[in-house]
């Protein structure tokens, strides 16, 4: 019979509770890169806003299963139609009113979620939802808002709504999962065409 002294067993103890912590910590750190990969950005955001990541990571956690409980649902070919026609509509109104294609483009945006199953609820509430899936994409959503809420203030001009237009293009995309292509192309009633993705389009700059 094998005896072990008591130091050998604290000794054999000792090993155990760290490759116990090693295997742990090594859980956590996989488990944190995951959130990372899903939330992008928004984990960043998570933490700063908390303080920490555990009560960060808690917080992403509930969004998860918040969300987990809605049916999200891919758009249908002739939903996804409408809604693309309806974004090119609304890029064209930028060239005679900037601010009431940011106004429509913000409106459409919430139709285009709630026709993928978001519920409708308050911006802030919407932007956590929507983190889950398109992680990527929601820091452009809130920019647009801000940039939005600016203008409404009058501290925002046609640059700064040319941006706006561009963050609400980034989520639209992943939403409906339409490619960047000629709907980034506006043209003017001449037909000359205009790229919000370089100079603003104005009604002076589409005159030159």
């Amino acid at each position: 019979m094998i005896t072990i002294s008591p130091i050998g067993l604290a000794v054999c103890l000792l090993v155990v509770a760290v490759l116990v912590g090693i295997g742990i910590t090594m859980m956590r750190r996989r488990h944190s890169a995951s959130l990372k990969d899903r939330f992008g950005s928004e984990y960043d955001r998570a933490v700063h806003s908390t303080g920490n990541t555990v009560k960060a990571e808690t917080m992403l956690h509930e969004r998860e299963k918040r969300v987990a409980q809605f049916d999200i649902r891919p758009l249908t070919t002739e939903a996804r139609g409408r809604f693309v026609e309806r974004w090119r509509a609304v890029q064209s109104r930028f060239v005679d009113s900037p601010a009431d294609a940011v106004s429509h483009a913000d409106v459409l945006l919430g139709e285009v979620m709630e026709a993928r199953g978001y519920p409708v609820v308050d911006f802030e509430q919407r932007s956590a939802d929507l983190s889950v899936d398109h992680g990527h994409v929601v820091e452009n959503y809130r920019t647009a808002h801000t940039i939005a809420e600016r203008h409404a203030r009058g501290e925002a001009g046609t640059e700064d709504l040319r941006q706006a237009m561009i963050h609400y293009r980034a989520l639209f995309d992943d939403l409906v999962n339409e490619p960047h292509g000629e709907a980034d192309v506006i043209a003017n009633r001449d037909g000359r065409v205009h790229d919000l993705r370089k100079a603003p389009a104005t009604k002076e700059t589409l005159r030159d």
